[in-house]
């Protein structure tokens, strides 16, 4: 028997129809642009140069400009968590690769695949050196399962790139909904030290987590209501279970101008954000009477010590 998903843990049905209705905006939300620059400043000290990197969620995530610009040369792969975003990626690679007229018979395959979906030609054998995936903690339903995805798509001695929204986002909202006796309006957000547990339980090694906390703030609350749309809705299992009316609506209107107010007369939200770091180790066989190695993770052994000498 398993335990029954808390109230504010991430429903995958509802999750499935926000990922559905982010890829039908205009352009990938501003905070992730803002998110993916703040996370690219942190590949600074790193050492590794990868030769591949994957950008998961990349059209939310929109960070392939700030990377890009990190390690020029590396070859990337997009790999989208749902056919919609998938989409959405591809048109987004056809238009910044857009041939001259004398050279459209050239015909170039996008680099961008679905999640599960079969590696494309040209994936390198043994993996990529790097998987960037930001603003992505928050969106899973299943974090062990994506983080152990994420371990299976890099090479030995990759890294993990990450982040997503921490417990703090929107408190002043989760305060909000509490005095009014609402269910919350947003799932537990990932604590840093939880994610690095995570982090190694999926055979990640030496993870190194990071938070930093912002303000945001809007002239009025329909201004607020319509930026949180753009990150994402509730998918928390205990939330409203069905449509809100006008009035209730009118109602939030006025309790979020009652209750987010700051003095300069702005509606402002507590924002926490979480990133993430982390190696994927050598593999490392557990000795016994009898150890089974399977035979790609021998050669990587081999080769990676071979490298060393």
């Amino acid at each position: 028997m398993t335990d029954a998903p808390l109230p504010v843990s991430p429903q995958p049905a509802a999750l499935a129809r926000q990922l559905r209705r982010l890829a039908t905006l205009p352009s990938p939300p501003w905070l992730h642009g803002e998110v993916a620059r703040r996370l690219a400043d942190k590949l600074g000290p790193i050492r590794i140069e990868p030769a591949h990197w994957v950008d998961w969620s990349a059209w939310l995530g929109a960070g392939v400009d700030p990377v890009a610009a990190r390690y020029p040369e590396a070859r990337r792969w997009v790999i989208e968590p749902t056919p919609a975003l998938s989409i959405r990626s591809t048109d987004a690679w056809q238009a910044s690769h857009a041939s001259p007229w004398w050279a459209r018979w050239r015909r170039t395959t996008p680099p961008v695949i679905t999640m599960d979906a079969l590696h494309p030609e040209g994936w390198p054998v043994d993996g990529v050196q790097m998987v960037w995936a930001n603003m992505t903690l928050h969106a899973a339903a299943d974090l062990p399962g994506l983080l152990a995805h994420w371990h299976g798509l890099l090479d030995t001695n990759g890294f993990l790139m990450c982040s997503g929204l921490g417990p703090d986002t929107a408190r002043e909202l989760r305060d909000l909904y509490r005095a009014l006796g609402w269910p919350l309006p947003t799932v537990d957000f990932i604590d840093m030290h939880d994610l690095g547990d995570e982090l190694v339980k999926a055979g990640f090694q030496d993870p190194v987590m990071d938070m930093e906390r912002l303000t945001l703030t809007w002239p009025d609350a329909e201004s607020m209501l319509a930026e949180l749309r753009t990150w994402g809705g509730n998918v928390a299992v205990g939330r409203h279970a069905s449509l809100r009316t006008p009035r209730w609506r009118a109602r939030l209107l006025e309790a979020l101008h009652a209750h987010c107010c700051r003095p300069d007369g702005r509606l402002g939200l507590t924002l926490e954000l979480v990133y993430g770091h982390a190696l994927k180790p050598l593999p490392r066989p557990r000795l016994a009477a009898e150890t089974r190695v399977s035979l790609d993770d021998m050669k990587r052994m081999v080769r990676h010590g071979g490298e060393k000498g």
